[in-house]
């Protein structure tokens, strides 16, 4: 007898067009690897999967990451549970647009909704050949998707590839888990001391391999004063 799911998790994929969102659904579904590039063709899937010994009915929305989709792509995101973020290990510009184009998007459409970073096409980052064809590519290092991770807040980055499948499951279980057990945020209260209060943002400043330079809040928090 089949176990009954115990929720719904809606699972949104975006980032930028050609970077393989739409191949790592198939391939996560059907375990077959698309070997032509068809944009954005894929029916939402649905089905009950076993994460941590919990069983949910898991529903994955595909997106086009085009610019011409920018009007209508947002109300794929109503009820959203997760957002899985890919970009290619194999382009800096889809890696950039995570922190230019799809953070914003994502904070300003569906805020609070948890993020898993992807970075895709792993089995691309070491093949001579391709990299013979692309003279001067740079591929995304795992530190350079880390510290990626870090800044948009994801709770997980994950590298997979779809055409060998590595890590593709992982990619997934990962959204379900961030869901089904959200990350606590481990936070002791202090008593209060005596003294003014200084309300102090944190900033981090990053520059991007385009010489793009981004200013982000970190947090804001309050310090005793004396």
């Amino acid at each position: 007898m089949a176990a009954t799911a115990s929720r719904f998790i809606k699972c949104v994929t975006v980032g930028d067009g050609a970077v393989g969102k739409t191949c790592m659904l198939i391939c996560y579904t059907s375990n077959k690897f698309p070997t032509d590039y068809i944009p954005t063709v894929f029916d939402n899937f649905s089905a009950n999967v076993v994460v941590e010994n919990t069983t949910v009915n898991l529903g994955l929305w595909d997106t086009a990451g085009q610019e011409d989709y920018n009007r209508l792509r947002p109300l794929s995101y109503r009820g959203a549970d997760v957002f899985v973020l890919a970009f290619s290990l194999v382009s800096h510009a889809s890696y950039e647009n995570v922190l230019k184009k799809w953070v914003p998007e994502l904070q300003h459409f569906a805020p609070g909704v948890p993020v898993v970073l992807v970075g895709t096409k792993l089995d691309l980052r070491e093949d001579k050949h391709y990299l013979a064809d692309h003279p001067g590519l740079a591929p995304v290092t795992s530190e350079q998707g880390e510290e990626l991770r870090k800044l948009v807040g994801a709770t997980y980055y994950i590298e997979c590839s779809s055409k060998t499948q590595q890590n593709v499951k992982s990619v997934f279980d990962a959204a379900i888990k961030v869901v089904i057990e959200p990350p606590q945020k481990h936070e002791k209260k202090k008593k209060p001391r005596r003294g003014c209060l200084l309300s102090v943002h944190f900033f981090h400043i990053i520059t991007t391999p385009a010489r793009e330079t981004f200013l982000l809040v970190k947090r804001d928090r309050s310090l005793s004063v004396h």
